[in-house]
């Protein structure tokens, strides 16, 4: 299977960005780790090896990057205004980084966006802002409002709120989404929302749900027995969704 580690200065977040590049053609998924995930957690916690068949294929290739949460959501010493204008920043480092490169070296037309836990949360974020660029969304586990508290997870902008938060918040923005151009490109995207019916955020995925059905937006919303917020019912959904 091809592996190759990419490394360059980015000069939208001033600093070093690290990604590994799995397979040699097919689908590029660009793959969002969870918060506590680097570049190469899906080999780590063997996500890769779950999809070799379609790697070695030539089916799938991903494109594993960063997630940054410790500088944008889980950074506790910034402001939260400047913790949602750091993923701003991170948002236009994938806009105009890394997208073009994975452009650059792979001409398939589709392009498929994935993350787990926080990742699903960057991966939605992202799709729903500029639908246009993807063909689909795979989407484990997420929690899609970082506003709302619960179990441990609490509210990583500690009760401040500001226009950038909602903007990039799915399940605040969707229900007034009125822009019929932005609508129509989410309809064409193939959605895949996956949740355990014993996960923390199992109400927030069916609330999320509803929103995209309210809205005529075709999706599959999959729910796994018990708790799925692990790694290792991430490598057995995997090869079924993505």
């Amino acid at each position: 299977m091809n592996r190759e580690y990419l490394r360059w200065y980015s000069p939208r977040l001033d600093r070093d960005m690290e990604l590994l590049v799995f397979g040699h053609a097919g689908a590029k998924v660009l793959v969002f780790p969870t918060r506590d995930g680097r570049f190469w957690e899906y080999e780590q916690i063997g996500i890769v090896a779950s999809l070799a068949d379609k790697l070695i294929g030539g089916h799938l290739q991903l494109y594993c990057i960063e997630g940054l949460a410790r500088e944008t959501f889980y950074s506790a010493h910034r402001h939260p205004a400047e913790r949602i204008r750091r993923h701003k920043a991170f948002e236009e480092y994938i806009l105009n980084e890394v997208l073009p490169l994975m452009a650059q070296k792979n001409a398939h037309e589709c392009t498929i966006v994935h993350g787990c836990s926080l990742g699903a949360f960057q991966a939605t974020s992202l799709v729903f802002r500029h639908p246009h660029l993807f063909r689909k969304l795979v989407a484990f586990s997420g929690r899609y409002d970082l506003t709302m508290t619960v179990e441990s997870f609490a509210d990583l902008f500690d009760g401040y709120y500001d226009d950038e938060i909602y903007f990039h918040t799915p399940t605040h923005f969707l229900p007034g989404l009125a822009c019929d151009w932005r609508l129509e490109k989410l309809r064409q995207i193939e959605i895949v929302i996956t949740i355990g019916d014993a996960d923390p955020f199992i109400d927030n995925n069916r609330h999320l749900s509803r929103l995209l059905a309210d809205k005529q937006i075709d999706h599959r919303l999959h729910v796994w027995g018990g708790r799925a917020h692990r790694a290792g019912a991430w490598r057995r959904m995997a090869p079924l969704y993505i």
